[in-house]
């Protein structure tokens, strides 16, 4: 059985900015971890740091790049850039790694620090597992750990606007369509979209109203953003024809939500919807297969069959997504929550403002509204509950919670699916239900949630 990482989630690590593993001599040693992985693998090492718009976001930056820089391995900063910014710089200038400071959805309290390899793509488990050993051996080792060694010479960190601008331009190159008669609401989340969306959609012509796009070290995804895509919704809805759709990203954008005309939140699954049938059309669409993950609705399944299309379910993460795109080629896969990831060009990770320029390039060829592209989607009632545990016990060695999962799939009798799992990155346990009735969708969620909380509950 392979040894579990004790740092490394889904995405990166991730905490309490402040607390470990995010403290000031942790994310200093983290920065050596990795330069040590780096410099074994590329002499003369380079790598590309950037940001999201959190309060902690600069210091603990400075601290993984002084790391990085104390093993010899040279750091340009990005500034404030949206996570598929930096896959894209690393992969793009030939570099051994892009590091982001992000906590993505998780309040302005949260951070992390997630790594891509020199190809664009995140660092593999048992890569992140070596990394690990190696920081809890720092921390171990008085001489490493020692604040001595953390008087390093602050790395210089040049040239930030000409790299946002260099991916702004590679967004900008892939578009086909004239997009310049949409009229479109965007909401930043008042995160790293608000770097590079303006410059983005503006070369691009198109309509675009830009909310949340203010940061202030602590309001990135408060109650905007793809958090809370009914807030872009209700704007949408009240503008009465004012708007074709609107777009929403999470903190780091590396996801995207939207709405219709109308106002109705469209998710990923009908992003993939809409997609998967525009590249079937253009026979793009390999194997006729989209990679999903066990939290999409049994709707898109049906609605994708019935395009003879085949849909796969990866674990949840997208890093997990990609994993089963590249073992069978797919060319389109995704999350509900908005990742999505186009592998017919040279993506490497899901990306909120390439999924939207997508969207809008669809629409825009095909004539038709965003409700229309996705108005049969008939979506199974789902609800996701969310538990905060105090240890992540597997639910199979607890049998009062494996009992209520078990005596849920038998009640539904295949017309309906349970999920319970744990989050990646947060102390969280996830059950999520879909039945064909909303009623029995509630009393299977709280049955199942209520074992869970009197197990483990925080």
């Amino acid at each position: 059985m392979s040894q579990q990482r004790q740092l490394f989630g889904t995405d990166g690590i991730r905490g309490v900015a402040g607390e470990f593993p995010l403290t000031k001599q942790s994310t200093y040693l983290i920065g050596r971890a990795l330069g040590h992985d780096l410099m074994r693998s590329t002499t003369n090492a380079q790598a590309v740091i950037g940001q999201d718009t959190r309060q902690s976001s600069a210091w603990i930056a400075d601290r993984v790049a002084e790391g990085l820089a104390a093993v010899g391995v040279d750091v340009y900063s990005a500034g404030v850039i949206t996570t598929p910014g930096v896959a894209y710089l690393a992969r793009s200038r030939g570099l051994a790694a892009g590091v982001v400071i992000s906590a993505s959805h998780n309040p302005w309290t949260d951070n992390g620090i997630k790594v891509f390899s020199g190809d664009g793509f995140k660092l593999t488990d048992e890569r992140e597992l070596a990394i690990e050993k190696e920081i809890f051996a720092l921390l171990q080792n008085p001489a490493a750990a020692d604040d001595t060694a953390l008087k390093v010479p602050k790395p210089s960190l040049p040239g930030e606007a000409n790299l946002r601008h260099a991916y702004v331009q590679s967004l900008a190159a892939g578009v086909s369509s004239d997009l310049s008669k949409l009229r479109v609401l965007v909401d930043c989340a008042n995160g790293a979209a608000t770097a590079e969306a303006p410059e983005l959609f503006r070369n691009l012509g198109i309509q675009a109203t830009f909310i949340h796009i203010s940061p202030d070290g602590k309001n990135i995804n408060e109650g905007c953003g793809a958090l809370h895509p009914e807030t872009l919704g209700k704007i949408v809805a009240e503008s009465r024809g004012q708007f074709d759709l609107g777009v929403t990203f999470d903190g780091d954008a590396d996801r995207a939500l939207f709405c219709d005309a109308f106002g109705r939140v469209v998710n990923g699954d009908g992003v993939l919807l809409a997609a998967a049938r525009d590249l079937h059309a253009q026979g793009k669409l390999k194997a006729d297969t989209v990679v999903a993950t066990t939290m999409s609705n049994m709707g898109l399944e049906i609605a994708l069959k019935n395009s003879g299309i085949r849909m796969l379910r990866a674990n949840v993460g997208d890093k997990y997504v990609l994993e089963e795109m590249l073992k069978t080629g797919a060319t389109l896969g995704g999350e509900q929550s908005g990742h999505v990831i186009f592998r017919d060009g040279d993506a490497t990770t899901g990306d909120g403002l390439l999924t939207a320029l997508r969207l809008m390039n669809i629409i825009v060829r095909s004539g038709k509204p965003l409700a229309d592209l996705v108005g049969d989607l008939k979506v199974f009632p789902q609800k996701i509950q969310n538990v905060r545990v105090r240890e992540k016990i597997p639910f199979a060695q607890i049998p009062a919670v494996q009992s209520a999962i078990d005596a849920a799939e038998r009640e539904l009798n295949g017309n309906g699916r349970v999920v319970v799992r744990y989050s990646g990155t947060e102390s969280l346990a996830r059950v999520m239900v879909e039945a064909e009735s909303k009623e029995k969708m509630e009393a299977l969620t709280s049955r199942i949630a209520a074992e869970i909380q009197k197990a483990l509950g925080a």
